[in-house]
């Protein structure tokens, strides 16, 4: 079996490595990610200039692009055998409820979906290591069993992993998304030469967290898998939209 391992924190990130280091003796692990932290570019492929991927002394191939860049190149040719499955992380921060539309680790995933089987992407709910080794423990059990999976075609997997030794993990629990309130407003700066900018701020704090949400899971200890599809179409829009329409030719 042959595994595509991709991030968006980068190719140097210790959670990707963390990643690698759990698979690499249950199948042949190829990793491509990009050279710099691109986290927060969500599904952006890179169409203005080439990409150049680079190898580096551990073997992984590191790509001047964003994380579907990265899950786009591999497969598609650059690694000569097409993977089988594509596991994007494991990204420090978590991907809870609206995060999923941003996150470039769920949208490595995503771009996984052409591999043809469920792909993952896995985020340890801290911007800190401490506890990495035991959401690289879990990546590995799930992955293990990805074969059982009974879910549709093209399926994304976004697992959450509360920041928590795995002997306190008390188990894994199916959630929906959850949404979050609006992101804080952005911070307005003014450079030494006068030039105003600005950074988008930290986002909103969870408005719909109850129980069933991945908020709720991760924060009662519980490992939060939540299963996206890609058809965004709004099917219960149709009967107002259609009467929207009528008359127009």
């Amino acid at each position: 079996m042959h595994i595509l391992i991709a991030n968006d924190d980068g190719v140097y990130a210790p959670g990707l490595a963390a990643l690698h280091d759990a698979l690499a003796d249950y199948a042949d692990c190829s990793v491509v990610a990009p050279i710099q932290d691109m986290s927060g570019a969500s599904s952006a492929l890179t169409l203005d200039r080439p990409l150049y991927p680079v190898t580096m002394p551990n073997g992984f191939i590191g790509l001047n692009g964003s994380p579907t860049d990265c899950v786009h190149l591999g497969l598609n040719g650059l690694l000569g055998s097409s993977p089988d499955l594509v596991v994007s992380g494991i990204n420090l921060g978590a991907n809870l409820g609206d995060d999923v539309l941003y996150s470039g680790t769920v949208a490595a995933a995503i771009e996984g979906r052409f591999a043809g089987r469920p792909a993952f992407a896995f985020s340890l709910v801290s911007r800190l290591p401490d506890n990495l080794d035991a959401a690289a423990r879990i990546a590995r059990m799930l992955v293990e069993r990805h074969d059982q999976l009974e879910v549709p075609p093209r399926t994304v997997m976004s697992v959450n992993i509360p920041n928590l030794p795995l002997e306190h993990i008390r188990g894994f629990k199916l959630t929906r998304l959850g949404h979050r309130a609006r992101a804080k407003p952005p911070v307005k700066q003014v450079n030494p030469r006068g030039k105003e900018g600005y950074w988008i701020s930290v986002s909103g704090d969870a408005e719909d967290g109850g129980s069933g949400t991945d908020f709720h899971a991760v924060m009662q200890g519980y490992v939060s898998i939540t299963p996206l599809q890609l058809d965004r179409t709004y099917r219960e829009a149709f009967a107002g939209l259609e009467s929207w329409l009528e008359g127009l030719s």
